[in-house]
């Protein structure tokens, strides 16, 4: 039968460790990529090119860049890819300019993507990333495509014949 001390031990223990598991879970802000920040799939340089970026934080390790959405799905659907993540943020395209995007980074799994327009990244076709529906909209009625929350990009909505498309790792 425990006794009264063990219980306030073990109660204690508990607290410490929810507190742990609190912490251990907490977001990892997004950060701007320097001048010479390399995408981790090809090299490329992200301020050379147009279209949202993406940034992969993982729990162990620094952060993957991404000059090209279609990029990051590429790797994050990959059966391949087994690091575990800690935040995915790309850059909300209803707020910055797709010619130079520069900060606007939000939370992937919240973001809407725009698949199948014509707009142009770094790989040839690419997706737009917005925090709005109505901006999501607006982007469609004028580059063309169709809205799709994060959990419903599929690997099949990469396959428009271009690099991007193929590089699965």
């Amino acid at each position: 039968m425990p006794t009264k001390m063990m219980r306030r031990c073990t109660a204690g223990a508990v607290a410490m460790l929810l507190v742990a598991c609190n912490q251990a879970t907490v977001s990892v802000a997004a950060q701007e990529p320097g001048a010479d920040t390399m995408c981790a799939l090809d090299g490329m340089v992200l301020k050379d090119f147009p279209g949202p970026k993406a940034q992969v934080h993982y729990t162990e390790g620094k952060p993957d860049y991404y000059c090209d959405l279609m990029e990051l799905f590429a790797v994050m659907l990959s059966p391949e890819h087994k690091r575990k993540v800690a935040a995915v943020y790309v850059q909300d395209i209803g707020k910055t300019d797709w010619a130079a995007p520069n900060g606007h980074w939000i939370v992937a799994k919240d973001a809407l993507f725009v698949v199948g327009s014509k707009k142009q990244g770094s790989m040839g076709p690419t997706f737009g990333a917005f925090s709005s529906a109505p901006e999501a909209a607006a982007f469609v009625q004028r580059e063309g495509g169709k809205v799709v929350p994060f959990a419903q990009v599929t690997a099949a909505m990469l396959d428009t014949g271009g690099a991007a498309g193929d590089a699965r790792h």
